[in-house]
């Protein structure tokens, strides 16, 4: 995995988002502020012009780069969580690129939101799908899976996270305000989160 995937890992994610900020939008407006597909699609477009400005050397790079202009330009929670979790891969990934080494590095920028966040699997947040997502990649890593199918895998478990968080009650962030009334919406953060994860298993391919 070189320095170029995890690249157009942002640029698809940004593709993504832009076509789902609709949607993204209105779970949001559903349970929370009504903001997180435009906030995000206006921080994707600002990592893909940093990335364009001052082109990334590595793949650590790439994510600390994402991170923290994630943190810097998206509003809400959403900017800090995605950051952290952009981050600390970043931080932690050991160059050459292996997926075993991925998988690793990706539990801990999942366990970094997981702290900043105060949230666990079925808070009804992004971790929804963050973690499954984790899972998947390492059973994948265990099994002995291809890339791709170690991708597609960990896409599947994070979309389907996401849309599990629709009968749950939130119990973390604004949306837990709503106590029973946040049932029957899909967490807007699981959702872009799912996108991400999609985004990665499209460019993989």
């Amino acid at each position: 995995m070189e320095t170029e995937v995890f690249t157009a890992w942002f640029e698809e994610a940004a593709r993504l988002v832009r076509l789902d900020r609709d949607r993204l939008t209105e779970l949001d407006a559903a349970i929370g502020d009504a903001d997180h597909g435009v906030n995000l699609d206006r921080g994707l477009t600002e990592v893909c012009k940093a990335l364009a400005d001052a082109p990334p050397e590595s793949p650590s790079q790439v994510l600390t780069t994402a991170g923290t202009t994630l943190i810097r330009r998206v509003g809400g929670a959403s900017g800090p969580l995605y950051g952290s979790v952009f981050r600390q891969l970043g931080k932690a990934l050991e160059t050459p690129v292996t997926l075993a080494g991925f998988s690793a590095a990706f539990e801990e920028g999942v366990v970094a939101v997981e702290r900043l966040g105060k949230a666990a699997l079925g808070d009804k947040t992004m971790v929804d799908a963050l973690a499954p997502a984790s899972r998947a990649l390492a059973l994948a890593v265990r099994d002995g899976a291809s890339v791709r199918e170690a991708f597609d895998q960990a896409a599947r478990a994070a979309e389907e996270g996401a849309k599990a968080t629709i009968p749950m009650q939130a119990r973390k962030g604004r949306a837990s305000y709503l106590g029973e009334r946040s049932i029957g919406h899909e967490d807007p953060g699981a959702a872009s989160a799912a996108l991400f994860m999609a985004a990665l298993a499209a460019v993989v391919e």
